[in-house]
């Protein structure tokens, strides 16, 4: 599909020249990267001119390209705010005293948080709803607004909240009193969105972002002092690690996590002893991961320790834990990976995955028996729905699947009586019965089978005719749910079949999956995608150039890399905030998440082999003069994880090389960072507009079913 409109000015070719281990290669659109990148993400109007007028430049191509679907992307919105309840509101979740919960009001972007008090029968109060936090006031004047998260101290009697209004990241943090309705200002500005209360309620801990978004410091704020003054708990001085905070299901200790892509350290902190410090629980050892809960005096950690690849439950009383003194407690079992647990006073839930599907497995402390809730779909998502009470035999989960809306269940752990707390709604109307859900698996080149989940019209004719959109991520172990998403249903009712290749680099077939699927076997994710588009075709589900693939961030990249392997395949690719400069990211160290990807990808600064390697696949790197389909790809100005000037080098070099190919359009949000838009209805702006480029290059632009 060629395009007959003006597209914009050539974007001007650099001179610059990256020596790598004695290569040179070229990089003539660097001069899209800003050396002022940090102020940038926290300021956007400071981007430098030249770059903001090739962005905006591209914008508005891209606005050209898709002015004929304006009709079609304003069906698709309508659809999709269709499919969500205006006055939407989560199930409460008991505390004591209190029940909390959130709820949307009629039209509104952001969320309103509430709490109930807890009547006599257990119950919350329904009619006498206390309003916490209206999100939606405090929104009013940015151009982006986001609650990172919402907090209520331990005495019921405050709340903190941590806010970005930047999509940098950056958060600050608030607290209000509940009695008198004073909001204070803690002057915190350098935040990760983590905050926890100690058990007095009356200081919070948090989490020091530095100049390069890095979180590097735990640090105590006494409430009514001033932040520059807070003590620091911890400080991280490898830039390879994250830091992270939780405390423990008994609520006794929280958790000071530090965690690269491969090994963790975790540290604990007595929450009801003010003077605390943090003691170390768990000491990293490079390759050992580690999750920890409590509860009756014991630590419970799942780990892959002692060669328990797809990992096992220790036990111990003692801080630091020493594996060779710790007690077994679920063993390793090759297949059967263990996802997470959570820990109440009488039981140890724990959710684990068998051939790509997850199970939710109950631990009675009390006698050591086992049983395990059971679900009958095909295919399904399932999660633990958390809880802030651990002495209770009450287990809060959702499930759903790609057919089938989400459903929240609260399951009673001691009778395994199940009660439906609440299913999601679609006003505009849902009938799965019109949809079918089937789960393939398609060969590799190595004889593994990867998994597929497919969401089809149930008439749907095996005749190699059908349009498909074949999503994909496959990277840092993140398994793609087989979830409810109400925003697919625009193209299956349209004909247009959905799938989602669980290529290696997750971990939907155990621990392996995801290491098959990193570094040196990175490879392995794009040619398990290529693999899964080449079965769909044998099956004549669909066929070359019937097929749109999309994916974002690391799966952005895995849409730049088989753009280049195989772009006869696609009739188009969608990209959004796509990780596609790789070699130069992953050499950049000023970056914030390069150190700590290192051993995700591999460290092409200090070795020569990760270079050549990562060399070898860098999308930006390989792209050539051929018949690539039409590509559009998303950015996002204020985005610390996949910077704008990723996608834009990939598009003005792909639009240079290969002029003839494509178009290649770039999509900027110059007001928002990794997640796009914020709010609940402006989101979805972006959602249709995707959707609409992938109907118009499968040529299903008509408007209605």
């Amino acid at each position: 599909m060629k395009s007959l409109i003006s597209m914009p000015k050539p974007a001007h070719r650099g001179t610059i020249i990256h020596q790598r281990h004695g290569t040179k290669y070229a990089d003539p659109y660097g001069w899209l990267r800003a050396d002022s990148w940090q102020e940038v993400v926290r300021d956007p109007e400071t981007l430098p001119t030249n770059i903001r007028e090739h962005l905006q430049a591209e914008n508005r191509y891209a606005d050209a390209f898709l002015a004929d679907t304006k009709e079609l992307q304003q069906a698709l919105l309508s659809e999709m705010k269709g499919r969500i309840i205006p006055d939407e509101s989560d199930v409460p979740t008991r505390d004591g005293p209190w029940y909390y919960s959130s709820e949307y009001q009629k039209g509104a972007e952001h969320p309103v948080f509430i709490r109930f008090a807890t009547g006599k029968d257990g119950q919350p109060n329904i009619p006498q709803k206390e309003i916490l936090l209206d999100s939606n006031a405090l929104a009013k004047g940015h151009d982006f607004f986001e609650i990172g998260c919402l907090v209520h101290s331990p005495d019921h009697g405050k709340i903190a909240w941590t806010v970005d209004t930047k999509g940098s990241e950056y958060f600050e943090v608030f607290v209000r009193d509940l009695s008198s309705g004073i909001t204070t200002d803690t002057g915190i500005r350098h935040a990760t969105d983590d905050l926890l209360w100690m058990g007095d309620s009356q200081a919070l801990l948090w989490i020091w972002r530095d100049a390069q978004s890095r979180p590097k410091q735990v640090r105590k704020h006494q409430l009514g002092t001033r932040p520059d003054g807070d003590p620091v708990l911890y400080t991280e001085a490898d830039d390879g690690f994250f830091i992270g905070l939780s405390q423990t299901s008994d609520h006794r200790f929280g958790l000071i996590e530090l965690r690269d892509h491969q090994t963790s350290e975790i540290h604990t902190v007595e929450l009801n002893d003010p003077k605390a410090m943090p003691i170390c629980l768990w000491s990293r050892t490079i390759g050992i991961e580690a999750d920890a809960d409590h509860g009756n005096g014991v630590f419970s950690v799942l780990t892959n320790a002692d060669n328990a690849v797809d990992f096992q439950i220790v036990r111990s009383r003692s801080t630091p834990m020493d594996m060779a003194r710790s007690k077994p407690f679920i063993a390793h079992q090759p297949g059967v990976l263990l996802l997470g647990q959570q820990q109440f006073a009488n039981f140890h839930v724990r959710v684990e995955r068998e051939n790509a599907l997850p199970r939710i497995t109950i631990h009675d402390e009390r006698d050591g028996s086992e049983h395990q809730i059971e679900f009958d779909d095909a295919a399904y998502a399932l999660g633990l729905g958390g809880g802030y009470e651990y002495d209770t035999n009450w287990l809060r989960f959702a499930v759903s699947t790609p057919s089938r809306p989400r459903r929240v269940y609260e399951y009673n752990m001691q009778t395994r009586e199940r009660i439906l707390r609440k299913e999601q709604v679609l006003p505009s109307g849902h009938d799965p019965d019109k949809y079918v859900v089937e789960r393939h698996f398609a060969p590799a080149q190595d004889g593994q089978m990867i998994p597929i989940t497919l969401l089809r019209p149930v008439d749907m004719k095996s005749d190699g005719t059908n349009p498909l959109l074949l999503y994909g991520y496959g990277a840092y172990g993140i398994s793609m749910p087989a979830s409810f998403s109400a925003n697919r249903l625009s193209l299956v009712d349209r004909g247009v079949v959905f799938a989602i290749a669980h290529v290696r680099g997750g971990k939907e077939k155990g621990f392996a999956w995801y290491d098959e699927g990193r570094r040196e076997r990175k490879m392995n994710s794009f040619t398990d995608f290529i693999a899964v588009a080449e079965h769909l075709i044998e099956m004549k589900i669909s066929a070359p150039k019937r097929m749109v693939a999309m994916g974002g961030s690391a799966g952005g990249m895995l849409m730049g890399v088989i753009s280049n392997l195989r772009p006869e395949l696609f009739a188009g690719i969608v990209a959004q905030v796509p990780f596609v400069d790789v070699l130069n990211t992953m050499s950049d160290a000023s970056l914030p998440l390069t150190p700590p990807e290192w051993p995700e990808w591999g460290d092409p600064l200090h070795n020569v082999d990760d270079c050549t390697r990562i060399a070898g696949y860098c999308p930006i790197t390989n792209v050539s003069n051929q018949a690539y389909p039409p590509i559009f790809a998303t950015a996002g100005l204020t985005d610390t994880r996949v910077t704008w000037w990723e996608p834009a080098k990939w598009i003005a070099k792909l639009r240079y090389l290969a002029p003839d190919a494509g178009p290649f359009l770039l999509k900027t949000e110059m007001s928002a960072g990794h997640g796009g838009a914020s709010g609940r209805y402006a989101g979805l702006v972006k959602v249709a507009e995707a959707q609409a480029f992938a109907l118009k290059v499968l040529e299903r632009t008509r408007l209605k079913p």
